[in-house]
């Protein structure tokens, strides 16, 4: 079988590779526009923070060998070609015509079966001065050399980062150690708006804020200034100075090959495929950036440009090539990133999302340590479910903070797999030991919570709701924090705080009012929800806890 596959980094030398061990004698061919191929894009913002020593790393196999062209034809007797570039594909006679770059030869290439694994491209805006020095998009391993390079030379002093979603941000995080000045400006009201609700996201907004990076948002750049080299990013407010901008908008699927062979796209823009990773053309399979995707959750079409996913369709194509008929579910959208020392993930659907797709859903959100309090390492997190109603299935979770966030995503995502229930979760038996969890898993913790809230044992109160509510008068905060707790640091933005430790609430309970509506709250509202319980006790009718406590809090505190 002759097996040509366009594309040669992540997706299309995973299928190369799961062919080559499908069929020992297939003949496959690989075509890479590029110069590079097969290294790990993902690691990109971790060498400009220097945890990457050589960009060869990103390149190199476990033990250490470069994935070179000749090293997949002395291991795996596939041949790649970089610096080839497929121009057409004709459909018909099973060819694929192919230009050298280098020198503009240009020949064809017969398949009896082809993969596309075109990738996707960053998105660059048609506004003034993009085409001057130093606007770079970080996308590919020369950008980050680049970067890398003039903050060595000690050539760049002031950085705007354009996009406040994942390659921004983490970019950002890495030039943290590098002592300079960091602006991120972001189109849309918070960042990680493609994957975090706001209260989550104002969380790392006040994060990002206490690492001395600027953040404008809701804020459209205009253009860039300087004449041959940027000097400023115009904004429709203020003009910020700068010696190297970041674009970090976003990316496209790379379809205008399979778009003029006649390959059908879907609704997204990207090249539709069935669940074996076929596309309209039961010859040519497609994964990685350029391909739609179903998502598990809502069964809407979704465009999702992961690493990860990429690989995982490698596979599965490499497979399906010799009649295997192996499937891909779909995608949750599971996101996982570090912006320094705070971890922020994601999977299955946000609030907003689903609120717009019209399901009846209920959100909770709790605050607490990773691992017990008297371990050492242990550090907070704060947890976001989001449950359908009435059949009480999980929709999504977010989760934040500098604990260990990756386990409860992860196992979250299983969940979501499986389409489980909230209730599943409390029933599973996750490990326990005080090095890495504590009894109840803040996963669990939260699944308990909204199951309280549902049955009416908890009234709480979202961040965002409590916002709304703190210039009115009527309503009474009150914090059953320490005094040691109060007078460190007191929530943001509120005239009516009202302090009365816990184990001094059922001795002082007549300082408040009765007939007052009060949110009851403490550090990760833990002490907050027995407040609740105390006061409801003594017939008080109208108190909420505010969920997350001030850990939660997407406002900085005031010290």
């Amino acid at each position: 079988m002759k097996i040509v596959i366009i594309g040669g980094v992540a997706a299309g030398l995973k299928a190369a590779a799961k062919a080559r061990r499908c069929d020992p004698h297939a003949d496959i061919t690989v075509v890479e526009k590029g110069n590079l191929i097969s290294y790990g894009a993902c690691g990109l913002p971790y060498y400009v923070e220097a945890q990457v020593d050589e960009l060869n790393d990103l390149m190199k196999t476990p033990a250490g060998v470069l994935r070179t062209p000749e090293y997949f034809e002395r291991v795996k007797d596939i041949r790649v070609l970089p610096r080839m570039l497929a121009t057409a594909i004709d459909r018909e006679n099973k060819k694929v015509s192919v230009v050298n770059l280098d020198n503009g030869e240009e020949t064809e290439l017969s398949y009896d079966k082809l993969v596309l694994a075109t990738g996707a491209a960053p998105v660059r805006p048609e506004l003034p001065g993009t085409h001057l020095a130093n606007v770079l998009q970080f996308w590919h391993p020369q950008d980050a050399k680049t970067v890398r390079q003039g903050l060595e030379q000690g050539k760049v002093n002031e950085v705007v980062i354009i996009g406040a979603g994942l390659i921004g941000l983490e970019v950002a995080a890495a030039l943290t150690i590098w002592g300079v000045k960091i602006t991120v400006i972001e189109q849309k009201e918070h960042v990680f708006p493609a994957f975090l609700d706001a209260e989550i996201a104002g969380n790392v907004e006040k994060y990002l804020r206490e690492q001395g990076i600027a953040l404008f948002l809701n804020e459209k750049v205009t253009g860039f200034e300087g004449e041959t080299a940027v000097t400023a990013v115009r904004t429709e407010k203020r003009a910020v100075p700068a010696d190297l901008v970041i674009l970090a908008l976003g990316v496209r699927p790379n379809v205008e090959l399979a778009k003029a062979a006649g390959i059908k796209l879907g609704i997204t823009g990207a090249i539709a495929v069935d669940a074996t990773l076929q596309t309209s053309d039961p010859d040519i399979y497609a994964g990685g950036d350029c391909i739609e995707s179903t998502h598990m959750v809502s069964g809407r079409p979704a465009f999702v440009p992961m690493g990860s996913l990429a690989n995982r369709h490698g596979r599965i194509i490499g497979e399906n090539l010799f009649g295997r008929e192996r499937q891909f579910k779909g995608v949750l959208q599971t996101v996982i990133v570090k912006v320094a020392d705070l971890n922020v993930g994601k999977t299955g659907l946000t609030e907003r999302e689903a609120k717009m797709l019209g399901y009846e859903y209920i959100t909770v959100i709790t605050a607490g340590h990773d691992k017990p309090h008297y371990m050492e390492d242990a550090r907070l997190i704060t947890v976001k479910l989001i449950a359908e109603v009435k059949t009480r299935r999980l929709l999504g979770v977010q989760a934040i903070g500098t604990g260990d966030i990756a386990k409860r995503i992860d196992v979250a995502a299983a969940l979501l797999t499986l389409g489980s229930t909230v209730d599943d979760i409390t029933d599973i038996e996750l490990s326990y030991a005080p090095p890495y969890n504590s009894p109840i898993d803040n996963l669990a913790v939260a699944a308990n919570s909204l199951l309280n809230k549902l049955e009416g044992k908890l009234k709480g109160l979202p961040p965002l709701a409590a916002q709304e509510m703190l210039r009115d008068h009527k309503t009474i905060f009150l914090d059953v924090r320490t005094t040691a707790e109060f007078k460190e640091e007191q929530l943001k933005g509120c005239s009516n705080v009202k302090h009365i430790p816990l184990g001094e609430l059922r001795s002082r309970y007549e300082e408040l009012n009765r007939e007052a509506e009060i949110v009851t709250f403490c550090k990760i509202s833990l002490r907050g929800y027995e407040a609740e319980g105390i006061l409801e006790g003594l017939e008080f009718k109208n108190v909420k806890v505010l969920e997350g406590g001030l850990f939660s809090w997407p406002i900085a505190g005031e010290k």
